[in-house]
């Protein structure tokens, strides 16, 4: 029973890490560096942890809104992004527009994977952690995996676009923590009002957030769409040039 749940937790990622990694047509990052990027989604957690802290050393706060930005939405993305940047932003390897989506969603899915094994395995029983893992499998796990896809864009943008690099930084950073910060808030809302009896705004809510998901998915698909013909634009130009060079 315990394989079939810890297959639960990580197979999701797993699922999504090989479909980005497929999307990167033309230069395909080195094996090396897309461990690094999962591995510092990892770190994200417990440096996540620390911020969280922070945050609530100056107020704790009691609201569903304050769960969803102050102690998820805005830590997390805050964390991933900084790790990024330190790490990711000046390596020779980002080196197409590409790459700042792959390597951003490999850093949110080593913070999904470690998350999802902490929630799902930390259930008693078989039945509420197969019922935790397919929610977060469903939910959780691509949510991750989308706001990673928003910042990625960003940051590709940013890398390759100098004249609007301040602009691109910080849209790479305000947007996804945005994206989380609603996705949980409707969810965390939705669950709250199921628990007072009130069904019809929890349902309500629920549909809302089915809403957000799917814009967000759509967002995500075209944002993977732009940088692909971004990065296939900039791959002929080099081969260009390098035939001019040759001449």
């Amino acid at each position: 029973m315990d394989i079939i749940i810890l297959a639960l937790a990580i197979l999701p990622v797993i699922v999504l890490a090989l479909y980005i990694y497929r999307k990167d047509k033309y230069e395909k990052e080195p094996f090396w560096m897309l461990l690094l990027a999962f591995f510092l989604g990892i770190l994200s957690i417990p440096l996540d942890l620390i911020v969280v802290g922070m945050i609530n050393g100056f107020y704790l706060g009691e609201t569903v809104f304050y769960h969803a930005f102050f102690e998820a939405g805005i830590p997390e993305e805050l964390c991933k992004w900084l790790l990024f940047m330190i790490i990711i932003w000046r390596n020779k390897n980002f080196n197409e527009f590409f790459d700042g989506i792959v390597y951003a969603c490999f850093i949110g899915l080593g913070f999904a994977c470690v998350e999802n094994l902490m929630y799902v395995l930390g259930n008693e029983s078989f039945g509420a952690a197969l019922t935790t893992g397919v929610m977060r499998a469903l939910l959780s796990v691509p949510g991750h995996f989308l706001f990673a896809v928003i910042m990625g864009y960003f940051l590709g943008m940013a890398k390759f676009s100098p004249d609007s690099r301040a602009k691109y930084l910080l849209l790479s950073l305000l947007c996804p923590m945005l994206a989380h910060g609603l996705f949980d808030y409707l969810l965390m809302l939705s669950s709250a009002f199921s628990e007072s009896e009130m069904g019809a705004m929890s349902a309500l809510l629920f549909i809302l957030f089915i809403y957000l998901d799917i814009k967000m998915w759509k967002i995500g698909v075209r944002h993977i769409a732009k940088m692909q013909e971004q990065t296939r634009i900039e791959h002929n130009n080099e081969i260009f040039r390098n035939i001019f060079k040759s001449k």
